[in-house]
């Protein structure tokens, strides 16, 4: 993404030379999808005029300074809209907005207004009906930035009638294409598998354009005064710090054997083994992930020391023993009903001693409608629909509780909310910086998808309704407490 601006920091959508973000913004809209539905009748003047209205009237109830909203190829800018006195006022105003919303006809207009919700406002941008352009955190947001108190009794009433006026003859959007219909008992072993690789096997090439060179899907590890308009530039050492982190509180070292749950593309195998020396097996459910991490394993030379292997955390006794369980980034998957399940599958791998680190999103506050809450919200379905089918948030205290039910020994905990927050950060920037790539890649509406979900996320971490902690946990020798030393190590 491009540079910061000079008020702290906020993320704006990344130009070149000359270019301005009204530019970008036509570049972007230009190389948008066309899965969007546009009016039977787009010379409509009347229609367009009322849009016009509608979209004034929303415009003058938002934060001038947070949100603009406005009307695409407005052809009827001369035709006032009725009972407005603004008559061929632009919509657009003078200033800059942390973000601009940009609608695509009245019809676009009439499906986010019925009915207006945080997934209406999802689909639309998913299908093309509107554009962010700017900081799309700032756009996710618009919720907070949107005050109807602003308005007079008459505004009030033109919206809601020029609104209703739109919705009759709007036709209905076209289905996205990826929607994920899970079958099955919720968190079974088939429906998990299909799950995991709904969200992961979008494809390697999509992610390795904005993670860090390992491939590294969890929070990083920031320095301090990290600002999120340089978080895009520290990303790998960020993740190299992580991994190390990881690496000194499970007191890994030569001759020590370690599982990785969820190992993702296998950044931690490779650290684990390339930078320690550890022997290291990881698992996921995800084949793509697995032989890209076997790849890079063998690449590195360390694929006697490392592999990654399909298996489920369930069916772990296959492999033996390990000094040391790790999961990063796993947690999210499992869901509520199996956390003493999974808690005694890690306490089962462990030999009497090991350690156990669980890194996982935690739900810090009562989940909200609305985009920032991903997993928890019940009347959103953006995140199940269309991002983690079937993930599911806990406070950090009930994954403590289940864990001690397990026979651990809690040894720490620390949270690194701020540093996922400077994560997402990093990742929506990388992603802007690469869009066409991305979309080559993977599609407009994944790369929609995840440029969305990934500032609602980093909203929620912001704002504190998200919490990501570590866990470091011991198994007890018998009936004797952990052997371990008296202070921090790490």
């Amino acid at each position: 993404m491009g540079a910061t601006d000079d008020s702290g920091g906020t993320m704006r959508w990344p130009v070149s030379g000359d270019e301005t973000l009204s530019d970008a913004s036509t570049r972007i809209r230009d190389a948008g999808p066309r899965t969007g539905v546009r009016d039977a009748d787009p010379t409509d003047k009347r229609r367009h005029a009322l849009a016009r209205g509608v979209v004034r009237i929303l415009d003058r109830a938002v934060e001038s300074s947070v949100l603009d909203i406005a009307l695409a190829d407005d052809r009827a800018a001369a035709a006032p809209a009725p009972e407005d006195s603004t008559g061929g006022v632009p919509v657009m105003a003078e200033h800059r907005a942390r973000a601009r919303v940009v609608i695509n006809g009245p019809g676009a207009l009439a499906r986010l207004l019925f009915p207006p919700s945080a997934d209406a406002f999802a689909e639309g941008y998913l299908r093309g009906d509107l554009e962010i352009d700017g900081d799309a955190m700032a756009a996710v947001d618009a919720g907070g930035a949107l005050n109807m108190r602003r308005l007079g009794a008459a505004e009030l009433r033109r919206l809601v009638r020029w609104g209703a006026t739109l919705r009759r003859g709007t036709t209905r959007p076209t289905p996205l294409r990826r929607n994920a219909r899970m079958a099955g008992p919720r968190h079974s072993r088939a429906r998990d598998l299909a799950a995991v690789r709904f969200h992961y096997d979008v494809g390697n090439e999509f992610f390795g354009l904005w993670l860090d060179r390992r491939l590294t899907y969890s929070c990083a590890y920031f320095p301090p005064a990290t600002t999120p308009g340089a978080a895009a530039g520290v990303l790998d050492e960020a993740q190299e710090a992580k991994l190390d982190l990881i690496a000194r509180k499970l007191r890994l070292r030569p001759g020590v054997r370690l599982l990785d749950i969820g190992c993702g593309w296998g950044s931690l195998l490779g650290h684990a083994a390339g930078s320690v020396g550890t022997e290291a097996v990881g698992v996921t459910l995800s084949e793509r992930q697995a032989d890209e991490a076997t790849r890079r394993l063998v690449a590195a030379g360390l694929g006697d020391l490392a592999r990654a292997e399909v298996r489920d955390y369930r069916d772990l006794a296959a492999l033996g023993p390990f000094d040391a369980v790790a999961s990063i980034g796993m947690f999210e998957h499992v869901g509520r009903a199996n956390l003493a399940m999974y808690f005694r599958a890690a306490a089962d791998a462990l030999r009497p001693g090991g350690l156990f680190l669980n890194h996982g999103i935690a739900q810090a506050s009562p989940p909200k409608p609305r985009l920032g809450s991903p997993f928890g919200s019940r009347s959103s379905h953006f995140v199940n629909r269309y991002v983690f089918p079937d993930g599911e948030l806990v406070p950090v205290e009930t994954a403590i509780r289940a864990a001690r039910a397990a026979g651990f020994e809690l040894i720490d905990v620390q949270s690194l909310r701020p540093h996922y927050a400077l994560t997402l950060a990093a990742w929506v920037a990388r992603l802007e910086a690469s869009w066409d790539a991305a979309v080559a890649a993977a599609g407009e509406e994944v790369a929609r998808t995840w440029r969305l979900y990934m500032s609602a996320a980093r909203l929620g971490f912001e704002r504190g309704d998200l919490d990501v902690c570590q866990l470091l946990l011991a198994k007890p020798d018998g009936d004797r407490r952990a052997r371990l030393p008296l202070r921090p190590w790490w």
